[in-house]
């Protein structure tokens, strides 16, 4: 029985795909295997090693030859076993690829004896074949898939286990940096509030982390000089970040006993190195990420300061994120994607689209519910998609989603080349 390709699958869906429940009861294990056999029988071969394609005396030998030549498809005659000239008639072969694309390769003899075409086959090697041949004046047809790099997936497996679609289409590649920084309190934003007059404190209204408002009390001091006690307020609305006074302590006089900070609003401090100093400036928009556990948000850069950070060496650009909330936290160290440019491209497929599959760059093609590799040639690329040269066209249905498991349902039929 063939096992899902999708290891956890309940077993409903493990025999869906497998498209078998088992033997039926009553038949033996011995007919079963003998069942797998027949289904992997290789076709005959000749002696040049290419598929034997024979009606009565007459025989036709078809490979594709790809040795010191790109793929093209060659042939030999035969009657009674004997290998005949080239000159003694003719082969044309037809394929028909995944979504009824017709190719036509025509054979012209060869001075070795062989017949081979002058056009490519393209890969992947994956089509039904039909070969049309006149030896001596008798003409002759076989017909026969030969499919590599293909497999069927019902469409309701393939929805449960997240396989998604979606058609190949013209799209932008961003030119992105990606840099890091940190999240830091708005300059002008931080208050320092001290005592008026010395004297023991009396009482603590907040501690560090508290929102406050302006005007609202944070401490009650008793004056040395008047023996009564005054409120400590805030004078600006924010967090408490620090709280230096503690209960029956002295106040002196301008010293600080609390810092808070509006923190409604954070910088992003990002650290730009090399070539990126260049082309980073102001207005260009920045997505931004927190380190510690993947949260994001999108805004623009306000600034690039003018000056070198002194430890680093480097130059800040600054933008600033919204956190009313209280979401971020000063201090964070976040890595930024700043786009500087976006470029049309043609045809584009997501990353996720992307597999390798023997030494190609593949997608997967959807076709009902037959799924088929694609070569594809790859031009330039982002944090997100890819420009995609050759391979597929515009319309095509991608696998955009869990294209890892169609590659391992493929590889595990083990269709490949028929040569």
């Amino acid at each position: 029985m063939k096992t899902s390709f999708l290891a956890g699958l309940p077993l409903a869906l493990i025999l869906a795909l497998a498209g078998c429940d088992g033997p039926p009861a009553g038949e033996s294990a011995q007919h079963e295997h003998a069942g797998e056999h027949e289904e992997h029988d290789e076709p005959p071969k000749g002696e040049h090693g290419g598929r034997l394609l024979e009606e009565g005396a007459l025989a036709v030998e078809l490979a594709i030859a790809e040795k010191g030549t790109p793929p093209k498809y060659q042939a030999w005659l035969y009657r009674d076993g004997r290998l005949l000239p080239a000159s003694a008639g003719s082969v044309e072969v037809r394929l028909k690829r995944l979504g009824e694309r017709p190719e036509n390769h025509r054979l012209e003899a060869r001075a070795d004896g062989s017949l081979m075409a002058s056009s490519v086959v393209g890969e992947p090697h994956s089509f039904d074949v039909e070969v049309l041949a006149s030896i001596e004046g008798q003409a002759l047809r076989w017909s026969y898939p030969s499919y590599e790099g293909r497999t069927e997936i019902e469409r309701a497996v393939a929805e449960e286990a997240g396989i998604r679609v979606a058609p190949a289409g013209p799209g932008e590649i961003a030119d992105a940096h990606e840099v890091q920084g940190l999240l830091t309190p708005v300059e002008g934003r931080i208050a320092k509030v001290m005592a008026r007059f010395p004297g023991p404190i009396r009482r603590l209204a907040v501690d560090v982390g508290d929102r406050v408002r302006a005007g609202q009390t944070l401490a009650s001091v008793e004056s040395n000089l008047s023996l009564t006690e005054y409120a400590v307020s805030a004078p600006i609305s924010g967090v408490v970040l620090v709280r230096n006074a503690s209960l029956g302590a002295l106040a002196g006089e301008g010293a600080p006993l609390f810092e808070i900070a509006d923190l409604s609003t954070l910088w992003v401090d990002l650290h730009l190195f090399g070539a990126d100093a260049q082309y980073i400036r102001p207005g260009l928009p920045v997505e931004v990420t927190r380190l510690s556990d993947g949260a994001s948000a999108r805004s623009v850069l306000e600034r690039v300061l003018p000056g070198t950070a002194t430890a680093s060496q480097s130059t800040v650009a600054r933008a600033s994120l919204a956190n009313a909330d209280g979401f971020w936290r000063p201090g964070s160290a976040v890595k930024a994607r700043i786009v500087v440019a976006r470029q049309p491209a043609a045809l584009v497929v997501p990353l996720a689209a992307l597999q390798s599959f023997r030494d190609w760059q593949v997608v997967f093609v959807r076709v009902g519910d037959t799924y088929e590799v694609r070569p594809v040639e790859l031009g330039k690329r982002d944090a997100e998609r890819i420009e995609v040269l050759s391979g597929i066209e515009p319309g095509d249905q991608v696998v955009v989603e869990q294209s890892y498991l169609v590659k391992a349902d493929i590889e595990k039929s083990g269709a490949s080349h028929d040569h």
